[in-house]
């Protein structure tokens, strides 16, 4: 086949229907610059495969349909891609051509009776509660020297584990975010999407303590970022590799295993809630999800846990 990834992406960058399309998707769907860059490589990849299926650069997105979409896929499995990276390219396809098609460009979306590649719902990567537990023992241990590292490494536990929050969500938080007497915060989710989200206890006595080192560290950096919530030493907004990195050595020590992320943190949230009894919609709330699709795979992590018990604790179980 004929072309490349830059081929396709000058394609992308060219084409007045590509372009209209990723404007839709800043402007009215406020998606963030990650996925709005996510979307420009899947359809690069997918205008490079046209180059190839058609064997000219002269080809027309309405000359697209659900055979050339089959080749589609089958090229991506060809390349090597796992079936969870085709169906997410297939999909931002999808987007594509429904909107060509609401625009009245296309007559009707030519792909949307192709299948997604089958694909088994992943459990995400969670602690269990003793495990959690441990992680904040080491946590609670380093704040009690009341250093601006610990204090603050404390709150980060206490906001990723105690509101689920993401990691991008506690890295642009703003200390005039939090609302400590009503115990809320705000955040700024996926899409520019604002919600409020409760504070436990632990995470109010946790920032009362980090308050006074953030606010000594602000008064003696030079270049300080004032708003920012997470700090560094020299007083500006600590990075996400700087957070998650902190994370992934708090949970090293405390032995929850070397694959856990911070976002496992976020997983631990929802599945404690789940496994609790917690309403389903409630939880998608807290978690800011768009869909309940999207978080009812912790209710399969929640079945799993009862599998478990099942098979060690029934005598014919197996």
């Amino acid at each position: 086949m004929t072309g490349g990834r830059g081929a396709g992406a000058d394609r992308v960058r060219e084409d007045p229907a590509a372009c209209e399309f990723l404007r839709h998707l800043a402007d009215e769907r406020n998606l963030s610059e990650h996925t709005l860059a996510a979307y420009r490589r899947d359809l690069a990849d997918l205008a490079t495969f046209l180059t190839g299926y058609h064997g000219t650069p002269e080809w027309e997105w309405g000359g697209v349909d659900r055979l050339s979409m089959r080749s589609f896929l089958g090229w991506l499995d060809r390349r090597g891609l796992g079936r969870r990276s085709a169906a997410r390219k297939l999909s931002a396809a999808r987007t594509f051509f429904r909107f060509l098609h609401l625009e009245d460009r296309l007559d009707k979306n030519p792909i949307r009776a192709v299948r997604s590649p089958r694909i088994d719902k992943r459990l995400p990567g969670h602690l269990t509660r003793g495990e959690v537990q441990a992680v904040f023992d080491v946590a609670e241990e380093r704040a009690a020297h009341n250093t601006l590292a610990g204090t603050r490494d404390l709150v980060i536990l206490e906001l990723l584990y105690g509101s689920g929050l993401r990691l991008s969500e506690l890295h642009a938080m703003d200390w005039q975010d939090l609302d400590l007497a009503s115990s809320l915060v705000k955040v700024r989710g996926k899409g520019r999407k604002e919600r409020v989200t409760p504070l436990t206890g632990a995470a109010i006595v946790a920032l009362g303590r980090y308050e006074a080192r953030r606010r000594e560290t602000l008064s003696h950096a030079a270049d300080p970022e004032r708003r920012a919530l997470i700090l560094n030493r020299r007083g500006r907004r600590l990075s996400r590799r700087g957070i998650q990195k902190i994370v992934r050595g708090l949970l090293q020590l405390a032995s929850a295993g070397d694959e856990l992320s911070a976002h496992s943190l976020r997983h631990s949230f929802a599945t404690h809630l789940v496994d609790a009894g917690a309403d389903l919609m409630a939880v998608k709330e807290l978690l800011g999800h768009a869909s309940l699709s999207s978080t009812q795979i912790y209710t399969h992590t929640s079945t799993e846990r009862l599998k478990r018990v099942y098979r060690s604790a029934h005598p014919r179980s197996e």
